[in-house]
């Protein structure tokens, strides 16, 4: 009987210090596994900041605008305009449509424009459409549709008309009262204007 509960106390001591080794291990990996937990949590961190560097870097104003939500208002501060505020309608090499008011539509090339808020700095997972032609190419249209319009250069002067011609570099503008049409006996002069000093196109 003594050995036997001898035994019996050597037993129970073994398994008492058993079960606090075993809590003491199971305490130990679960820390450890916090810490590579947080390792991966941190180099998960500094990739996805790494990648959203190396998008920024790639992605173009025209890009960013292009992935405008349709509506979502933008203000634009343009040389020779001032703030400008409506939504993005088009977008194209170098030029950008905004929509404001009514039936305003202000067509503006990207080196005239100074700053914009409300822009977006990332795009979806579907690249965005950019229009392939050229602000000549998209003025050339306006000249087709021979609506009166608004042109404003850099240095903010005003002129009112209707786009005659577009050639390689400028426009002619035959200038007349806004609300008035296009016809010989309302035409004072034909203003050349070059693309270098548009800053925008209104037509109301």
């Amino acid at each position: 009987m003594p050995v036997k509960d001898g035994w019996q106390a050597v037993g129970t001591h073994s398994v008492g210090n058993r079960r606090r080794f075993d809590v003491r291990w199971e305490r130990l990996f679960e820390d450890l596994q916090a810490q590579l937990d947080a390792v991966a949590a941190q180099e998960l961190d500094t990739e996805v900041a790494d990648r959203t560097r190396r998008e920024r870097a790639l992605l173009s104003i025209q890009q960013r605008l292009a992935a405008q939500p349709q509506g979502v208002p933008v203000v634009t501060w343009i040389a020779g305009v001032g703030r400008v505020g409506g939504s993005v309608a088009d977008v194209g090499a170098d030029w950008v449509l905004l929509a404001g008011p009514g039936d305003r539509r202000t067509l503006v090339p990207l080196p005239a424009v100074r700053s914009l808020t409300g822009v977006g700095g990332r795009v979806g997972p579907t690249p965005a459409v950019v229009r392939g032609f050229t602000l000549g190419m998209a003025l050339r249209a306006v000249s087709r549709d021979r609506s009166a319009v608004t042109v404003v250069d850099i240095d903010g002067q005003r002129y009112a008309g209707t786009v005659d011609a577009v050639g390689q570099d400028a426009l002619d503008l035959a200038e007349h009262p806004i609300d008035v049409p296009r016809r010989a006996g309302n035409v004072a002069s034909v203003r050349v204007l070059p693309f270098a000093a548009l800053a925008a196109v209104i037509r109301d």
